[in-house]
């Protein structure tokens, strides 16, 4: 049995509630740090690198984990390879109070980062990855990183967001966002119009924007038809390996969208999953913490 951990967020007692609830063996799906009120990154992540550096949890980087990395390194013209605006500051608060801006200790974390998460793990009947499975956008970093831990190198890339690679990367601990057909658009939670929209990659079976778009505060502005055209490329396919992630912050009640994918980050409703082999994911070993 694999017992899966999402998204914590510097949340202690979310991992004591799911250490409390896991099995043997763990697999962390990312974004570890930067949290909100009671945040505890320190020892959220003493724990957690713990487990993996004895060898009995493994994990997968989330965006959090690579925007870190990249908000402590300079580039070649010595400029920070993520801009340290008011907005990245806000996001990444947590981890600066505890550690700093670019001091030995928020190195030594965000180095831990780059040498120890992949971007993805797979193993027979089961793949992990943050917030996207692709297995175009992983063949290309497969060709140059086969075992997905990114290296120091590739940081400016990464950061420019300029090259086929780098796009992959981001969408792998980000995920996608669809332009809609025609003048469509919708208004966010801030009221800004936008034409580009977050998808629910692993609703295979969805057949209108309303199932699939994710963020959308008045789904009546969302076109009606079905996107299956749109979308050919991005949804997972029905017949695919079990594939879990976090990242999407999804309202309750929880629950498995697909038999074979499934998002596990419910912030207000904390969960875990138990993988004991199945080759379709069942509501079963979706267990809620609180």
């Amino acid at each position: 049995m694999l017992t899966v951990i999402p998204d914590l967020h510097a949340d202690p007692a979310r991992l004591s509630a799911s250490f409390a609830q896991a099995g043997p063996e763990i697999a962390f799906l990312g974004d570890f740090i930067d949290g909100g009120t009671g945040a505890d990154d320190a020892a959220v992540l003493r724990e957690v690198r713990g487990r993996i550096d004895a060898g009995r949890a493994i994990g997968v980087m989330g965006n959090h984990e690579l925007n870190a990395i990249l908000f402590h390194r300079r580039g070649a013209d010595g400029q920070p390879l993520r801009e340290r605006s008011q907005k990245n500051i806000a996001q990444h608060r947590s981890f600066l109070s505890a550690f700093g801006t670019e001091t030995p200790e928020a190195l030594d974390w965000t180095e831990w980062f780059l040498r120890t998460l992949p971007l993805w793990h797979e193993r027979p009947g089961l793949r992990l990855v943050h917030a996207f499975w692709s297995d175009p956008l992983i063949a290309t970093i497969r060709a140059r990183r086969p075992d997905g831990f990114l290296q120091h190198g590739d940081l400016p890339e990464i950061a420019a967001e300029s090259t086929e690679f780098s796009r992959a990367v981001k969408l792998l601990v980000s995920g996608p966002e669809v332009r809609l057909p025609g003048s469509h658009g919708f208004a966010d939670i801030k009221g800004n119009l936008r034409r580009d929209v977050r998808v629910a990659w692993w609703r295979a079976g969805a057949r209108s924007w309303k199932e699939l778009a994710l963020s959308v505060p008045d789904p009546s502005a969302l076109p009606a038809g079905d996107p299956g055209a749109n979308l050919a490329d991005i949804l997972y396919p029905g017949d695919g390996p079990c594939v879990l992630f976090g990242h999407y912050k999804m309202a309750p009640p929880l629950r498995i969208d697909h038999d074979r994918a499934a998002c596990l980050d419910y912030p207000a409703a904390p969960c875990l999953y138990r993988w004991d082999g199945e080759d379709r994911l069942g509501p079963e070993q979706l267990l809620a913490l609180l």
